[in-house]
């Protein structure tokens, strides 16, 4: 399955929100990834927390971040969190970027792509 991650730290919310979207026409299953379009993906769901828990979940580490970033409707696979997390802690050591992308295709085993 071909998911896309919009991960956004609001610096003025104090947030951080997650969006979580899917490729789910059976007609796009041989277009490749990098082809598709913003309007190929589904908004399945979204996630917002707190930026202060976050930053503390972080400083606890990976396995922490995860914990943090799952909950019982927001819970993906191993594989996908520890890129969704990894991609996280990147984006609050970075200083000038508020947002990025991770597309991962879970059909071919590729396309882990994170985005500025």
């Amino acid at each position: 399955m071909r998911q896309k991650y919009e991960i956004v730290k609001d610096t003025s919310k104090k947030s951080l929100r997650i969006r979580e979207y899917a490729v789910i026409d059976k007609r796009l299953n041989n277009v490749r990834t990098e082809m598709l379009r913003p309007e190929d993906y589904a908004m399945l769901h979204e996630e917002t927390y707190d930026s202060k828990s976050i930053k503390g979940a972080i400083s606890n580490g990976i396995i922490d971040l995860v914990s943090t970033l799952r909950t019982p409707i927001f819970f993906p696979d191993a594989n996908n969190i520890a890129i969704i997390a990894e991609s996280i802690v990147k984006l609050y050591d970075s200083k000038d970027k508020n947002s990025t992308e991770v597309v991962l295709n879970n059909g071919d085993g590729h396309g882990l792509k994170d985005s500025p």
